[in-house]
C-alpha cells in the first residue's frame, strides 16, 4: 500500500464512518416514530442480522487505513503538524476513557474504546497537501447521504420520517431523520456539508446551487432548533473571517466611499429596526406568555435534561475521582435511574464528569482550551473553517456529547473533522498573505 499509494486513504475515515451509520438505518427497516418506545423497551429494537460483521470489517478498514497513515508518517520522519493539539488529544482520551475504563466505580474495558485513539492519532498527522482529499470526499459523502434521505420520504416515510413529534416549530409538519440515526445528527450532517461546500465548493458551478438548496432544505426540514442557531453562527463566523479584513480595509478606504456609505446605512436599518420592535411591542409580555407554555416550559427545563443533570451531579458526587465508568446510561443504568430515553446526559460537560470523574472533566476543560485557541489561530489558513467547526462541536456540547471517545460513532465524525482542519493548518510553514483571494485548502475539486 505504501509503494502503491503512498498519499494514504485517510479521505475515506470519515466517509466510511457516515456510510456504515446510514446502511445500519437503511437496513433496519425502523418506525423512526417509534424510536422513544425502543429506547423505553415498549418495542424491539430492529437491527439486520448482517450489520454486526458490516461493523467489524468496517473497523478493521479503518484500523488499516489509520495505522498505515500512522507508519508512512513516521517512517518517513516526518514532525507532527500540531505538538499542543496531539498532546491535548492524547491527555484527554488517557483521563475520559482510560483512567474511567480501569479506575472508575463500574470497570469495563474493551478493545472499542482504542479505536479513537488510533484515528485520532492518525488524524493528527494529517498535513495540507491531504486535507483536500478529506474535505472534498467527506463533503460529497454527507451530501449524497442528504439527497438519499429526501429520495426515501415518498418510498419509506416511517423509516425517514418522524411524523409523531409535536415539539418542533412547524405544527403538523413531520421531522425528518433520513438515513441518519436521528433528525439532530441529519441536523448535524446538513451542517457539515454546507461548511464544507462553502470551504471547498465543486469545480463545476452548477452542482453548487442545488447543493446548497438540499443542504439548507435538510437543515430545515431536520427541525433542530440547535442546529438552526449553529449554523447561523457558524455562518457570520465563516462571513466574518473571509471577508472581514477586506471590508473593513474598504471601509477606511477614501475611492471606496459608497461601500461606507451603504455599510452605514445598513447598521443603522438594523439598530432601527429593533428599536421599533422593542418599544412598540410589549416583548416582556410576550415572553412571560411563551414561558407559560408547553413549549416555553419544555425550554425552560432543556426538555427535561435538567432532571438528567441532577442524575449526573449525584453520580459525581459517589464516584468524584473516575466517574462512574464507561457504562454510564447503558441498559442497566437507564432502569435504575428510571429514564428509558437518556442514553447520555445531553450535556458534554455533565456527561463526562459523571462518567469520568473530575480527572476526566478536567481533561476536557483543558483540551476545550486548546481546541479554542489553536481554532482562532489557524482561522485564516482554513478560511474560517477551524472556527466554524468548534462554534459547532462548542453548541453540540450544550445538549449532545460530541466529544465522547468511547469506540466511535457519527459524533466522532465532526470531531475528527475539527482535528484534521487543525492539523493541516499548522503543517503550512511561513506566513499566509493576508490578501489571499480565495482563503480554501487547495483547488476545489
Amino acid at each position: 500500500m505504501t509503494q502503491t499509494r503512498a498519499e494514504g486513504y485517510m479521505n475515506w475515515l470519515l466517509p466510511l464512518m457516515v456510510l456504515v451509520a446510514a446502511l445500519d438505518v437503511l437496513l433496519s427497516g425502523r418506525d423512526l416514530s417509534q424510536s422513544w418506545a425502543e429506547l423505553a423497551g415498549l418495542t424491539a429494537a430492529s437491527r439486520h442480522p448482517v450489520m454486526p460483521w458490516v461493523q467489524r470489517a468496517v473497523s478493521v478498514v479503518l484500523l488499516v487505513i489509520t495505522l498505515h497513515k500512522i507508519a508512512t508518517h513516521f517512517a518517513n520522519r516526518q514532525p507532527i503538524p500540531s505538538v499542543p493539539v496531539a498532546a491535548a488529544f492524547v491527555a484527554f482520551w488517557v483521563g475520559t476513557v482510560a483512567l474511567t475504563a480501569l479506575l472508575g466505580g463500574h470497570r469495563q474495558v474493551s478493545h472499542e474504546y482504542a479505536y479513537s485513539l488510533v484515528f485520532g492519532c492518525a488524524c493528527l498527522l494529517v498535513t495540507t497537501q491531504e486535507i483536500g482529499r478529506i474535505v472534498d470526499t467527506t463533503r460529497s459523502t454527507l451530501f449524497l447521504l442528504l439527497l438519499v434521505s429526501v429520495a426515501l420520504v415518498p418510498v419509506m416515510p416511517t423509516l425517514v420520517l418522524d411524523a409523531s413529534y409535536m415539539q418542533g416549530l412547524l405544527p403538523g409538519v413531520p421531522r425528518l431523520g433520513g438515513v441518519a440515526p436521528h433528525p439532530v445528527a441529519l441536523g448535524m450532517f446538513a451542517m457539515t456539508a454546507l461548511l464544507l461546500l462553502w470551504a471547498r465548493p465543486y469545480r463545476r458551478a452548477w452542482i453548487n446551487v442545488p447543493a446548497w438548496v438540499l443542504g439548507l432544505s435538510v437543515l430545515f426540514f431536520a427541525q433542530s432548533k440547535t442546529a438552526w442557531i449553529a449554523f447561523m453562527l457558524c455562518a457570520i463566523t465563516m462571513v466574518g473571517i473571509r471577508h472581514g479584513p477586506s471590508a473593513w480595509r474598504r471601509l477606511g478606504d477614501p475611492q471606496e466611499g459608497a461601500f461606507g456609505i451603504v455599510a452605514c446605512l445598513s447598521v443603522i436599518l438594523v439598530v432601527g429596526a429593533m428599536l421599533v420592535v422593542l418599544l412598540v411591542t410589549d416583548v416582556g409580555g410576550e415572553v412571560t406568555d411563551f414561558l407559560q407554555t408547553p413549549q416555553g416550559a419544555s425550554l425552560m427545563t432543556m426538555t427535561g435534561r435538567d432532571q438528567i443533570w441532577a442524575v449526573c451531579w449525584e453520580v459525581w458526587n459517589q464516584f468524584r475521582w473516575f466517574g462512574y465508568g464507561p457504562g454510564l446510561f447503558d441498559d442497566e443504568f437507564r432502569l435504575s435511574i428510571n429514564m428509558p430515553s437518556a442514553t447520555h446526559a445531553h450535556n458534554q460537560f455533565m456527561d463526562t464528569l459523571a462518567r469520568s470523574g473530575s480527572v476526566g472533566a478536567a481533561t476536557l476543560v483543558a483540551y476545550a482550551l486548546v481546541l479554542l485557541f489553536m481554532s482562532f489561530k489557524y482561522a485564516r489558513r482554513s478560511g474560517g473553517l477551524s472556527v466554524a467547526l468548534f462554534l459547532m462541536l462548542a453548541l453540540r456540547s450544550v445538549s449532545e456529547v460530541p466529544l465522547i471517545l468511547f469506540g466511535y460513532s457519527t459524533e466522532l465524525v465532526l470531531h475528527l473533522l475539527l482535528v484534521v482542519t487543525l492539523s493541516a493548518a499548522a503543517s503550512i510553514k511561513g506566513p499566509v498573505r493576508a490578501t489571499r483571494p480565495r482563503p480554501v485548502y487547495g483547488v476545489p475539486a
